[in-house]
């Protein structure tokens, strides 16, 4: 198939993206059921960044190739005005990266839209709570229902219904709303956003979703270690608190993007479990050390792709790629 000079360029873009996404995502897949194991030995917080930074950097990298080689390479060496044949596999992988980024695209799309109908349905009354001496400031939505969730990522606000106010007593509320606003500290709504938006292996294929759903547990026992802060008395009322809301029943169909008190009934014993061990709990935080590592190799690649003979040689493999 013979494409015009920029049509050229925008299939090469996305076939290297799945091109590379994919590879680095088959490795990723397999070095999570690895990281997995290692986490059991870990802080929550810590090996909830492990998981985090796994899942996003197939996606994150794939788009730093696109980004830092492909394009620069093919508009300062391919000549221009050039009609050039496309080979069929560079087509295919084209294909298959729209796709990819369609289905994408999709799912934060709904997702979106899901958090926005039920922010909307919450309705806008804010209140002030008072709880412990502490000032909350809440959206209370009048209903029985078993709510208590942050929503939003750019302003996150704190959602709670009348009847968890009235189900829980003041030092299990204190704990919870300790909980949800560790949530809201730590960003998690973003990173569940970026986590909607890093592709998948292949196009409307979940291929992380064990590794997901292990980042959002270990995400949940972050927020308890921060809401808890290693005392005992308040480990125990976060887990009173935690088997009030969950006995109130089935609560209201909630975004991804929302992060909730009781979020699923997967780890809700572990999770209650731990509480009542405070040998398990973290004081602290620490900012996991492979972060700094990683923006050390970020910089060093970056510099990398500054030499022009880094361009000129992933030219020549774009050259034989079209072919």
């Amino acid at each position: 198939m013979i494409l015009p000079y920029f049509s050229r360029l925008l299939c090469l873009c996305f076939a290297c993206f799945f091109l590379t996404n994919a590879a680095l995502g088959l490795a990723a897949r397999v070095c999570s059921r690895v990281s997995t194991c290692l986490t059991a030995r870990m802080k929550a917080s810590t090996a909830a960044h492990l998981l985090l930074a796994l899942r996003l950097l197939p996606g994150a990298l794939a788009v730093f190739v696109v980004a830092g080689l492909c394009i620069p390479s093919y508009l300062w060496l391919e000549p221009d005005g050039t009609r050039e044949r496309v080979g069929i596999i560079c087509t295919v992988l084209g294909l298959l990266g729209v796709t990819t980024w369609t289905s994408t695209l999709g799912r934060v799309g709904r997702a979106l839209v899901d958090s926005m109908r039920f922010n909307r349905l919450c309705g806008q009354e804010t209140r002030e709570i008072y709880i412990a001496g502490k000032k909350f400031c809440a959206s209370v939505v009048g209903t029985d229902a078993p709510l208590l969730a942050m929503a939003g990522m750019v302003r996150p606000r704190l959602i709670v219904s009348r009847g968890v106010l009235e189900a829980l007593s003041l030092e299990e509320l204190d704990a919870a709303l300790r909980h949800e606003n560790a949530h809201r500290l730590s960003g998690d709504n973003c990173k569940r956003f970026l986590v909607l938006l890093a592709p998948d292996i292949l196009p409307f294929v979940r291929g992380f979703g064990a590794l997901e759903q292990t980042w959002a547990k270990l995400a949940e026992w972050a927020a308890d270690d921060e809401a808890t802060g290693g005392d005992k008395q308040r480990a125990l009322s976060l887990a009173g608190a935690l088997v009030r809301v969950a006995r109130m029943g089935a609560g209201p169909r909630l975004s991804f993007l929302h992060t909730s008190l009781v979020a699923g009934d997967e780890d809700f014993s572990a999770r209650v479990q731990r509480l009542l061990r405070p040998e398990l709990l973290a004081r602290h935080a620490r900012w996991p050390i492979w972060s700094l590592g990683g923006l050390f190799l970020a910089a060093c690649l970056a510099g990398l792709l500054v030499w022009p003979a880094t361009l000129f040689s992933f030219h020549q493999l774009l050259e034989v790629f079209l072919r």
